[in-house]
């Protein structure tokens, strides 16, 4: 279809857009391909990474923690090349299938490490240049998806606008608890419980479980390629129902940026940003330290030995739970006492995260001591993270969109993403920076998460200290701005905190 018979404006409806369903059923097979790969990364290079001659050639914990949160922190930087290309250049469609195109190369590259090509390519060179590719599709794919979401939206159905951003969100988790569940499995060696159901089937049902062909590198990372494939193909179907915001011109897009007014739009955007970072500095770590702490737990649970990289599956879980419940029942009985601006939930969250690393800190004292506890532990830190989780990563995505001007939208978007890949640049920071000559590090077990409790109380203590002087105001996509004193546009005016 010719690009000039595409929408180009919400329409006038009191209805949830027709190109939701597409957007939403792309982000859920994204998230699956993504979280798939992402669940398993730090116990591949730990345990699994072969040389050219199939020797083992693992890294050290501190080493793959360091890499990991790296790899993270350049995925999540380069949303801000991806939001200029698609507000300026080509629009956000095509941004998101080229670079969705790039994204299923990268996860092919991670596959061929199981495969013969890895004899005739250091297997650490196609881990390196599978991640670079996949760090240019998630990564420049990213601010466009979730402001394509609230382009579908006008002044008649901006009362919606909350609404699917939390579906937006569950269905990031949906594909994100069934990949974390599925692909470590795929990875690791067959393993169940004596008494576990599993350990009850049939054994020819036994045999294909336990079969080598199902548990190796290239099935692990090439499934999570064939949901890409299948998110890419889901994105291209909904074309001719998406409003397509088009391009503003490269002029247009300089002039918008660079005057007085935008500047002082973007310092305010930025202002949570630094805050927010230190949660996704801890967050982060469920893929990373929580993984190599349950390595030393007793993982058995519900009759099953559950997988180290399993555990972080309850993650999602929780939040598919935690996302209505705390939007129709917490909420609204908090507001009958206080008022719930975004600012007040985010910092809340702050706390909230600083003790689900309290209780991963008294874990591992137990681990240091000798002790091995049981899983269920680290299980109940990942619902107070996910608490957490719920007040700030949400609703900073909703406030990052609803903050920008409507022809900055993708960049604007690149706040909430830059908090993500500081706050990794950070761990990934303090991860090299432990690391000793000797191969010892200088922060590890109990004192490695204190030293995050600490950075993030404080963290949360100033950004108390800070939002109440913040002022803002909120932008729709067929409107020049509604000032924050007027009829909130998600259910909440951007006022300054009280």
């Amino acid at each position: 279809m010719a690009k000039h018979q595409y929408i180009t404006s919400p329409p006038k409806m009191s209805t949830m857009p027709p190109g939701v369903p597409y957007i939403i059923g792309n982000e859920a097979a994204e998230r699956f391909s993504y979280y798939g790969m992402n669940s398993i990364l730090t116990i591949f290079m730990t345990k699994y990474l072969l040389d050219k001659m199939g020797h083992l050639s693992v890294m050290q914990p501190a080493n793959a923690e360091a890499w990991y949160h790296t790899f993270v922190s350049v995925l999540y930087i380069l949303p801000i090349l991806g939001a200029i290309l698609a507000d300026a250049v080509f629009g956000k469609f095509r941004v998101v299938l080229w670079l969705s195109i790039v994204y299923c190369f990268g996860h092919l590259t991670l596959a061929l490490m199981g495969s013969p090509v890895a004899h005739a390519i250091e297997p650490r060179y196609l881990l390196a240049i599978g991640l670079v590719l996949i760090a240019m599709g998630a990564g420049g794919i990213k601010p466009c998806v979730s402001t394509n979401v609230g382009d579908q939206f006008g002044e008649t159905n901006k009362h919606l606008l909350t609404r699917v951003f939390n579906w937006f969100y569950f269905s990031i988790n949906a594909g994100s608890a069934l990949s974390t569940l599925l692909i470590p499995f795929l990875l690791e060696p067959y393993k169940a419980a004596p008494d576990g159901f599993i350990a009850k089937l049939s054994p020819s049902m036994v045999g294909f479980l336990e079969s080598p062909r199902l548990h190796s590198p290239d099935i692990a990372f090439g499934l999570p390629g064939i949901f890409m494939v299948i998110a890419t193909i889901f994105f291209w179907a909904g074309r001719k129902k998406f409003v397509h915001i088009p391009p503003v011109g490269l002029g247009t897009y300089g002039r918008e940026i660079f005057n007085k007014e935008t500047g002082k739009i973007l310092f305010n955007i930025l202002i949570p940003v630094p805050f927010v970072a230190i949660f996704w500095a801890l967050w982060q770590q469920n893929f990373s330290s929580w993984i190599v702490q349950a390595e030393s737990m007793d993982r058995h649970l519900f009759g099953i030995e559950w997988l180290s990289s399993q555990i972080q599956t309850v993650n999602p879980i929780f939040i598919l739970v935690m996302l209505p419940l705390f939007s129709y029942w917490l909420y609204p009985f908090v507001e009958k006492f206080i008022r719930l601006t975004p600012l007040r939930k985010m910092g809340a969250g702050l706390f909230v995260t600083a003790a689900s690393f309290f209780l991963v800190a008294m874990i591992q004292t137990r681990i240091d001591a000798g002790a091995r506890p049981n899983i269920i532990w680290q299980v109940w830190a990942f619902v107070i993270l996910t608490a957490g989780e719920t007040l700030v990563s949400p609703t900073h995505l909703e406030f990052s969109y609803t903050q920008g001007p409507v022809k900055l939208k993708s960049l604007v978007m690149c706040t909430y993403l830059l908090a993500v890949s500081l706050g990794n640049q950070f761990t990934a920071a303090v991860n090299f920076f432990i690391q000793n000559p000797d191969g010892s590090v200088k922060l590890q077990g109990t004192s490695y998460f204190m030293f995050f409790v600490w950075v993030m109380l404080g963290t949360a203590v100033l950004f108390a200290i800070i939002t109440p002087f913040y002022k803002g105001r909120t932008y729709l996509q067929d409107q020049t701005q509604v000032a924050g004193e007027a009829e909130p546009a998600l259910g909440f005016a951007v006022q300054p905190e009280a």
